[in-house]
């Protein structure tokens, strides 16, 4: 009889934590058990899951006695102190936060991308940035192909990346302008309904912000190539699930534009819209809720001499984070990288 290891969620309560609880159930995660931590503010919620409920714990240092694998969505600090302990207890965290990202001894992984990776885990994994996973899903199988020299993207963000409170203000924002009322602003610095703001995370001392830094830095960390130039400019949108992305992609090699096409056809995890003639190109309506990540404007880029723009597109809280680490979980048990009693 298989082995299922008893599963945790930390985070539960928010945004990427609930979408994790719907990811285990809809992909009928092999678990004996799944629990869920959240802070003592969170304690004794009740969180639907397959055809009962899970009653929300409050996380504590010693939460992690009997739980083999922990599914991390609770922000850096949580993290960094509790994944470690968890570690310590002999339980595999798959952490979402940007803590783990850039440690040289743990790994970044996208499954479609880089699986290998997990074989050196050390009890932590890092998922990746939101933008940096759906960015490098399109970009890997063409550098395979070609190789990347140069990518520059700029991304339009939903306002999930920041979490509930930032659904719920833009949402808030929207009826006090029809309503004819003082626009309140509480979790962005400026109003987000019908606007586009520059300015994800914090401003760094380059003048980039760290989501942007995030994005050049976990490429190359997760391709394996510190080679590739990147330059990324991150903005938020006026848009509450889906994250797109402009792509200027400059390779070493010739790669035309059918080329990528065909070879996108062919990717994990990839599906491609691209039919401008028929107004058919990725929308972050159509990615809200899928698993896919889509891409299409596939075009060449003249300016250059090897070069393709496109468009791509994906749901922030399914492949941008939830899917991700669930995915990662279910490598790490078909590759037996996880200790099941």
């Amino acid at each position: 009889m298989a082995k299922y290891p008893v599963v945790a969620v930390v985070g539960a309560t928010g945004a990427v934590g609930r979408e994790m609880l719907k990811t285990l159930e809809q992909r009928d995660f092999p678990a004996k058990e799944v629990r869920a931590f959240a802070s003592a503010r969170s304690k004794g919620t009740r969180l639907p899951f397959k055809d009962t409920e899970l009653v929300v714990e409050e996380l504590k240092e010693d939460s992690f006695k009997g739980i083999d694998l922990a599914l991390f969505s609770a922000g850096g600090s949580t993290s960094k102190k509790f994944a470690p302990l968890a570690a310590q207890q002999g339980c595999v965290v798959v952490d979402n936060s940007s803590a783990w990202r850039m440690e040289k001894d743990i790994p970044l992984v996208v499954p479609e991308v880089n699986p290998e990776d997990l074989h050196w885990h050390k009890g932590i994994i890092a998922n990746p940035n939101c933008s940096t996973i759906q960015m490098v899903v399109v970009l890997k199988p063409l550098h395979d192909v070609a190789k990347i020299k140069r990518v520059v993207v700029s991304t339009y963000q939903a306002v999930s990346g920041t979490g509930q409170k930032a659904i719920q203000e833009l949402e808030n924002q929207v009826r006090q302008i029809f309503n004819m009322q003082e626009v309140e602003k509480k979790v962005y610095p400026h109003q987000i309904a019908f606007n586009c703001l520059p300015h994800i995370d914090v401003f760094l001392e380059n003048d980039y912000t760290k989501e942007e830094m995030k994005m050049v830095l976990e490429t190359q960390k997760i391709m394996h190539a510190p080679e590739i130039k990147v330059t990324a400019t991150t903005v938020r949108v006026p848009v509450f699930y889906g994250h797109s992305e402009s792509v200027n992609v400059e390779f070493f090699n010739k790669i035309t534009a059918k080329e990528a096409r065909a070879i996108l056809s062919q990717a994990p995890g990839v599906k491609v819209l691209d039919n401008p003639r028929e107004n058919i190109y990725p929308l972050a309506i159509y990615a809200a809720g899928e698993d896919d990540t889509f891409v299409g404007r596939i075009r060449e880029d003249d300016t250059v001499e090897h070069g393709l723009n496109m468009w791509i597109v994906a749901d922030n809280l399914r492949k941008g984070a939830a899917l991700n680490a669930v995915q990662i979980a279910e490598l790490l048990l078909i590759k037996e990288l996880i200790r099941v009693p």
